[in-house]
């Protein structure tokens, strides 16, 4: 009599074991310039996943670069990927506009989550999802002044690609409105240049520090670390507040930056992390490789 119960709970629990077990599907894509070779022999991205492998069972890897067919971002990818690291520089501008609307919808949907590294604040899928929660944020703000009325939202762009703001600009996303008639209102959004003043390429050493140490992203890690060899880059960082902040990166001339941000992108996630510059071996060190083994895991998990 007690046989039949105890089959089900086993099959209960092996079941449970199966779905727990699931790997999380990690697609990295990397621009791979030829400058990376002065510190990865085998190019950034395969040297992540490498040093992902060695301290990981539980993440699966695609390596997939800008030079591949549909420039490694085909619908196969997207759809098997739940998170992707994305490491682009020079030629971050080559990416269809329409492959980065794709990347962008699957990120709404909860299909697949961003971390973007370093110079990807220029990337396209990047900048996509920081113009959208701009919008979002933009709308919510004018919703509360005109909460029964008509609302039209204009958007005005950065002056061009890569172009870089200097101090004492207007901090962008930057939201104006003015009132057609009594019922209806025209709400204005700079969207942001996800881009930063000052940068410095001079491979000094920066110090992190974590400020939400309960985090999931910061498992593992101690409240301060120093990564050894980085560029420097330095606020305003031109992008919506973010809903969480993880990481503050600062150097010794004073500089400072918020190294470790997340947004929520309707139902997905992107996050941003700093660190970096492929002529350096930053991806070397073992704290970049704990963020990004936590930050894969937390982003992959299904509910």
């Amino acid at each position: 009599m007690r046989t039949l119960p105890l089959l089900i709970l086993l099959c209960l629990l092996r079941t449970f074991h199966l779905h727990a077990a699931a790997p999380i599907h990690v697609l990295v894509w990397d621009e791979r310039q030829s400058s990376q070779k002065e510190a990865y022999e085998n190019y950034l991205g395969n040297e992540i996943i490498a040093r992902l492998k060695a301290v990981t069972d539980d993440l699966e890897f695609r390596s997939v670069a800008l030079d591949e067919a549909e420039q490694g971002l085909s619908a196969g990818n997207l759809e098997w990927a739940d998170v992707i690291i994305w490491w682009g520089h020079v030629r971050q501008g080559e990416i269809k506009e329409e492959t980065s609307q794709r990347i962008l919808d699957y990120i709404k949907r909860g299909d697949l989550d961003l971390i973007a590294l370093h110079s990807a604040h220029w990337a396209r899928p990047f900048m996509a999802a920081m113009n959208w929660r701009s919008i979002e944020d933009g709308r919510k703000q004018y919703e509360k002044f005109s909460p029964n009325g008509k609302i039209t939202i204009e958007t005005v762009a950065p002056p061009s690609p890569q172009t870089v703001p200097a101090h004492g600009s207007v901090r962008t996303p930057a939201y104006f409105s003015y009132k057609t008639n009594s019922n209806s209102i025209t709400g204005v959004i700079h969207l942001p240049w996800c881009c930063f003043p000052d940068y410095r390429p001079d491979g000094k050493p920066s110090t992190i520090t974590v400020k939400s140490l309960q985090h999931p992203i910061a498992k593992g890690l101690p409240a301060q670390f120093q990564v050894d060899k980085t560029e420097m880059y330095n606020e305003p960082f031109h992008v919506p507040e973010p809903d969480e902040l993880i990481f503050e990166e600062s150097w010794e001339l004073g500089e400072r930056f918020r190294s470790g941000m997340v947004w929520q992108i309707e139902k997905g996630k992107v996050f941003y992390f700093r660190p970096g510059h492929e002529q350096y071996p930053v991806y070397k060190q073992a704290e970049m490789i704990q963020v990004l083994t936590n930050a894969c895991r937390w982003l992959g998990k299904t509910e």
